[in-house]
């Protein structure tokens, strides 16, 4: 089967980019670059000019929800121009369903490497490379939470008060509506979040997924990060579960990866202690409840990835991706017992 089959329409696209993006018109290729968890990227190019398109799965589990996501990313990087936060520039979004099949929105191409799992080269030898990854990251969070996302055009584009409240429940909501077996402790997590749940501070913009997959490394020293990516789950809300989700799969020197699609444990990465002291002095914000939010990261990635598992379980995916997240589910749990238990 054609890579594209499903996926892009070449004819429509192709006239669509013609009277849409910058520069001269003319043949566009089209190549697939890789397939996400919930969204498929393709790189575009014309003569010498080269950019990303982002679209939903072949068979997303809700099309609707899934093309209004695909607005809200491209708003949301729209915000971020003239920040100090790292980011894939903007560059069209097309809400009309019938040029592809789905919504989807083009961005600039980000030379770079991403630090999923094994460290790449450029920083698996060189100490101070591997200290800075962490540094980067945490730092390019803190910038993100300083942003004022209401005077960024981003007033109506979440609903932060009470957010906190709302969490347990919406994830649980999730997955019951995937639930398709038991997992041992999943409720006993979900009641020691509603009985521990502290005050939230200042609303900020949260990325919602800040982990190690969704950074963008120069290729080449000094250490630099280029572009978070991904910002499909994106919106105003408590920017602890943004810092939370970090710690929570953050291994310290020493200590076994906490889950596969973190960084593998390098004596020279910053210790959690280290990034929860950076990250609160760069933006004064009360930390000290940071075990709460890694709790809540977990539980959250935990009814996210059932969900992800039920396609795979129930016949609508073959994505290996989807296939482990059945086995990644039961980890996040027992992580969540064990930090809630101190």
């Amino acid at each position: 089967m054609d890579e594209l089959e499903g996926l892009i329409d070449r004819d429509r696209l192709e006239s669509w980019a013609g009277s849409t993006l910058p520069g001269d018109d003319g043949p566009l290729a089209v190549r697939r670059i890789t397939t996400g968890g919930a969204n498929e990227l393709f790189e575009l190019r014309r003569r010498d000019q080269v950019w990303v398109l982002r679209r939903p799965l072949r068979v997303p589990q809700d099309a609707a929800a899934s093309n209004r996501i695909m607005a809200r990313e491209f708003r949301v990087l729209g915000a971020l121009a003239g920040t100090t936060v790292p980011h894939p520039k903007p560059v069209a979004l097309c809400e009309d369903p019938g040029v592809i099949g789905a919504a989807f929105y083009i961005m600039e191409r980000v030379e770079g490497i991403t630090t999923d799992g094994a460290l790449p080269d450029v920083f698996a030898h060189d100490p101070q490379a591997q200290r800075n990854i962490g540094l980067e990251a945490i730092d390019a969070l803190a910038a993100l939470h300083r942003v004022d996302w209401q005077a960024a055009g981003l007033a109506d584009f979440g609903r932060p008060d009470g957010f906190l409240n709302r969490q347990v429940d919406r994830w649980l909501s999730h997955l019951d509506r995937h639930r398709v077996r038991e997992i041992e402790g999943i409720d006993e997590v979900g009641s020691w979040l509603r009985e521990h749940q502290p005050v939230s501070g200042p609303p900020t913009i949260m990325h919602g997924d800040y982990t190690p997959h969704n950074w963008m490394f120069a290729a080449a020293p000094p250490t630099r990060l280029v572009a978070v990516v991904d910002w499909e789950q994106s919106t105003i809300g408590d920017p602890l579960m943004d810092l939370g989700h970090l710690l929570a799969g953050w291994a310290d020197p020493g200590e076994p990866p906490r889950f596969a699609s973190y960084l593998e444990p390098r004596d020279h990465l910053p210790s959690r202690a280290e990034l929860l002291e950076r990250y609160a002095t760069a933006t004064g914000r009360d930390v000290s409840m940071s075990s709460y939010y890694e709790v809540m990261a977990l539980y959250k990635l935990a009814c996210v990835m059932e969900g992800n598992y039920t396609l795979f379980a129930t016949g609508r995916s073959t994505t290996e991706k989807h296939r482990r997240a059945g086995e990644l589910v039961p980890r996040l749990v027992q992580a969540a017992l064990a930090t809630s238990a101190g």
